[in-house]
């Protein structure tokens, strides 16, 4: 994927966030907002409407891609499946932070990541309240766009010993008996937070403004985006197991920290034995 390849995609979650996304942001009737597995997993209009213009818009930009958005998956699952062969797919997740979307809370956003035979290439996350985008590119950085063009790159933080790490520490969908053992053990860093909304976690980590994130469940829509943007920030993820992270996994956890010695310590302190 080449530079101009990403902007476009860029131009395309900015014009689906105008003209779909903020039109709707508290302004959701009751009728506008429902459940899909439960009364935490939400879907408004905007989700929907902003998806399918994202998905024509990408089948124009990029004629014959594969485009596997969370709303079209919610209906028909299969459609993960081609993301590991697939010579150009796109994951897009419309409005990431649904929940904070449809309470009026300004702490979501809109991104998407390129996906090459199963290997990152690109992410773009959108911010639609202060016109922000943080971008991607495999083996060639991350960093801040704003909607001026001025550019301002993203690096991670320094790595600082756990009981003085502060991240984001999502065990809601880890399994048990890790549930619990995190839950119970998160006295041991230096700060946990949830904000309900990856977009803006991975933002902050890849711009160095916290130490971890764990995480459970691992829809690529969710997660692709950020992990790239974290790795070129300079960032270190893993599996629970300590295996590469890959977009076609839906399970296993990710921890993202700024080293490799990092991974290990928070590891240990969070999951060991």
């Amino acid at each position: 994927m080449r530079l101009r390849e990403l902007s476009a995609l860029d131009d395309i979650l900015r014009a689906a966030s105008r003209t779909e996304i903020m039109p709707r942001f508290r302004r959701l009737a009751d009728g506008d907002v429902r459940t899909k597995t439960g009364p935490l997993d939400l879907v408004t209009e905007a989700d929907e409407a902003a998806e399918r213009m994202i998905t024509a818009a990408l089948l124009r930009e990029f004629p014959g891609c594969v485009i596997v958005g969370e709303e079209a998956t919610s209906a028909d699952p299969s459609l993960l499946g081609a993301l590991a062969a697939a010579e150009l797919a796109f994951v897009v997740d419309p409005v990431d932070g649904t929940s904070n979307f449809a309470w009026g809370m300004p702490l979501f956003g809109c991104m998407a990541a390129a996906i090459r035979r199963g290997e990152i290439i690109g992410a773009v996350i959108h911010d639609p309240i202060i016109g922000m985008s943080a971008m991607a590119l495999r083996g060639e950085g991350a960093w801040n766009q704003e909607a001026d063009g001025r550019r301002i790159d993203m690096r991670v933080a320094d790595p600082v010993p756990v009981a003085e790490m502060n991240g984001g520490a999502n065990w809601r969908f880890l399994p048990e008996p890790q549930r619990s053992r995190v839950g119970q053990r998160l006295d041991r860093v230096g700060a946990s937070y949830g904000y309900r909304c990856a977009a803006h976690e991975y933002r902050l980590i890849a711009g160095g403004h916290s130490h971890y994130l764990l995480y459970g469940k691992l829809m690529p829509w969710d997660h692709a985006p950020g992990w790239l943007l974290h790795q070129e920030a300079g960032g270190y993820s893993a599996h629970f197991d300590g295996t590469q992270y890959r977009p076609t996994a839906t399970a296993g956890g990710l921890i993202c920290t700024p080293d490799e010695a990092s991974f290990l310590a928070l590891r240990e302190a969070l999951l060991g034995d």
